[in-house]
């Protein structure tokens, strides 16, 4: 994913990690000559948690200014395989799409169906009436980086969201 962010031109933004999966698509990025660009909150910022290789390094107070400053710098959002970190953030941002906070496309990158399950379970959330289609409509997923930036690159940003403010059928 990192090499092919980096191959389309595209600047990778993330939260300034050296380790995991996150720590390996910076370096991959970086080698492929990409710019990175992390942003960190300061009680992260320590020699074995932050990236120290990156094209620059925002350090930030706190979690939440973080996060609000990656939506500021991002076009676009990519979840790869993760934990509570990797779901707690996709939601949150797929909460502010929905509500109106930004239009950027959300993108899943569902690696050998990695995502499947959640897919499913957003799929029986809107089944049960506790969204809307376009709500379902607000992420993409592909199982390649090709795809997924094709895909991202294409998305439209569904119509009517705020029917959920209205309740309007």
């Amino acid at each position: 994913m990192g090499e092919t962010v980096a191959r389309r031109g595209l600047q990778l933004v993330y939260g300034a990690g050296s380790t995991g999966l996150m720590g390996a698509l910076s370096d991959a990025a970086l080698q492929a000559g990409g710019q990175v660009i992390g942003v960190i909150p300061g009680y992260f910022n320590t020699p074995r948690l932050a990236h120290r290789g990156l094209t620059r390094l925002e350090v930030v107070e706190t979690i939440h200014q973080r996060k609000a400053r990656l939506v500021e710098l991002a076009d676009a959002f990519i979840a790869l395989p993760g934990g509570f970190g990797t779901l707690e953030e996709l939601f949150e941002i797929l909460t502010w799409a929905q509500i109106g906070l930004h239009a950027k496309p959300v993108g899943l990158l569902n690696v050998r169906g990695y995502f499947d399950p959640l897919i499913s379970l957003v799929e029986h959330i809107r089944a049960e009436g506790f969204i809307y289609d376009e709500h379902r409509a607000l992420f993409t997923q592909a199982d390649d980086p090709q795809s997924l930036l094709d895909a991202l690159e294409n998305h439209i940003h569904p119509a009517g969201l705020e029917r959920w403010l209205t309740r309007d059928e």
